[in-house]
């Protein structure tokens, strides 16, 4: 539960990604990294992106595959709107993290005050 807990606090800047994405708040501090990392947004109803580009849930590991170039190291930013159910963002994290991925992080929006 801890582990589920701090993977959710975690954060990360919100680049210009054009998906509309409803983010959670959290009042964790941001991350700082280096380079681009891949965005793949959840919308309310389901429909999944990567980066401003809607895709078919049974595309996302071969293009994430070509994308990448064979780099798991590459950083992966998922977004999933409050309104998308829990089991949803978790099962799209657990299948990127099983085919090789190691940074995988989820983005929320920062709580004001």
């Amino acid at each position: 539960m801890l582990v589920l807990l701090i993977v959710f606090m975690i954060t990360a800047p919100l680049l210009t990604v054009g998906v509309s994405v409803d983010l959670p708040k959290t009042k964790a501090s941001q991350l700082s990294s280096k380079g681009d990392p891949i965005i793949i947004s959840i919308k309310k109803n389901g429909e999944l992106y990567i980066q401003e580009r809607e895709i078919d849930t049974l595309q996302l590991l071969p293009r994430l595959k070509a994308i990448s170039s064979g780099n798991n190291n590459l950083r992966i930013y998922v977004r999933g709107d409050k309104d998308v159910p829990y089991g949803l963002v978790l099962d799209t994290i657990a299948k990127i993290k099983s085919s090789g991925f190691k940074k995988v992080a989820l983005v929320a929006k920062l709580q004001e005050g």
